[in-house]
């Protein structure tokens, strides 16, 4: 099938977004099918945050052996294999060693993807890392909207993840099979390969900007569903109303931003959106109603939706070192965030109350903002490559 590769890895984004959006959505039932608290709810989240955290150090290098490919097809088939699975698990500690093995195969994808649409760019001559980001986020929004559907409907999660399995299979074996490994940008870093992946001083100003997007989308995905229920005691689809506006707005953003970058520069672009996000974040806190709280969950989503991908770019074009570890780099720093932000938020939402667990992000955003100068005053101009009509098809 004559697909092209950007097509291909925004496939990548969207089918493993999609199965691990399908069982955050049911988040609140696993709760109740574990019998478990919030705070150990998080302790067993937390499996995924230590597998990417291996995988995002010691993974580059196998990475580059497999290809783009074959990574495609092991880490987004592995994972939708593992979260169907999942719901059929006996108890915690069970679910805590999937959701390892899991995070780690999340670790490898993050690094595949991120490089090979930084190589994209280059041979294409324009931004698409935005749009790459925004197929990620597009969908957990069709995710969120057929979880809503499905808990108010009275679907099982056995049932809910087997649909999202099926499903992620079917697209990707037409997606994955024709995929190639992009050439790599002329600039690239020739030296040798470092064997583990680990944050440079030079890079911590890129790792702390996305850690406050990451925390803002954690919160949003995984306790915005909980948050409505605890506090509103809303029924189960206004309950999902509010990750569904979070992922609508930031997959939207995501998909229409790169005009706005290359006229007004990341720097701009990052400072707006992370003072979008703070609004956000404060208005979920405060929230006296549920409305409210729906709209500062979708500011949320638009406020953290670029920012991200800006940061990544910017790693991957550093020439200190090879592309695949810088991103595996700013991953492994900012990456696990999306996965601690669980069980950090259950604590707090445990002690202090589920507001508070939204309002601590406010100094992470703070954080960002001082390290905002870190990213380019401007788009860098394209690498020089050929016209966009002949760039090669799947």
């Amino acid at each position: 099938m004559n697909i092209a590769p950007q097509v291909r890895l925004y496939s990548v984004f969207f089918l493993f977004a999609l199965s691990l959006g399908g069982l955050l959505s049911r988040m609140a039932d696993l709760q109740h099918q574990l019998g478990v608290t919030e705070s150990e709810l998080g302790l067993t989240l937390i499996g995924m945050a230590i597998g990417s955290l291996i995988s995002l150090t010691i993974a580059s290098p196998l990475i580059i052996r497999l290809g783009a490919r074959r990574t495609a097809f092991a880490t987004v088939f592995g994972t939708a294999v593992i979260y169907a699975l999942v719901p059929w698990l006996p108890n915690a500690p069970a679910v805590f060693g999937a959701l390892f093995v899991a995070g780690f195969l999340a670790g490898a994808l993050e690094i595949n993807v991120n490089t090979e649409t930084d190589k994209l760019e280059a041979l294409l001559g324009r931004r698409i890392m935005n749009r790459a980001h925004g197929m990620w986020s597009l969908g957990f929004f069709i995710t969120a909207l057929i979880g809503a559907g499905m808990r108010h409907f009275g679907v099982s999660i056995h049932l809910h993840t087997a649909i999202m399995l099926a499903l992620v299979l079917a697209v990707g074996f037409v997606t994955f099979t024709g995929m190639t490994t992009a050439p790599a940008r002329a600039d690239a870093h020739q030296g040798e390969h470092p064997r583990f992946a680990l944050p440079t001083i030079g890079l911590l100003p890129l790792c702390m900007i996305g850690i406050a997007a990451f925390l803002v989308e954690g919160a949003g995905v995984d306790w915005s569903t909980i948050y409505m229920r605890d506090v509103f005691h809303a029924e189960p689809f206004v309950g999902g109303l509010g990750l569904t506006l979070f992922t609508f707005l930031m997959a939207m953003t995501r998909l229409f931003v790169d005009p706005f970058v290359d006229r007004h520069g990341p720097r701009r672009v990052a400072t707006v959106l992370l003072l979008v996000s703070a609004v956000g974040v404060t208005l979920v806190g405060l929230a006296p109603v549920p409305e409210a709280a729906l709209v500062g969950f979708a500011l949320m989503g638009a406020g953290c939706s670029a920012v991200y991908p800006l940061a990544v770019s910017a790693a991957a074009q550093r020439t200190d070192r090879p592309a695949a570890v810088n991103v595996a780099a700013i991953g492994q720093v900012t990456f696990i965030v999306f996965f601690l932000a669980p069980p950090l938020l259950g604590f707090i939402a445990q002690y202090t109350g589920i507001r508070n667990s939204y309002l601590i992000s406010l100094p992470v955003i703070a954080l960002g903002l001082l390290a905002v100068p870190a990213l380019a005053s401007r788009r860098p101009r394209p690498m020089a490559s050929p016209p966009e009509p002949a760039a090669p098809h799947g």
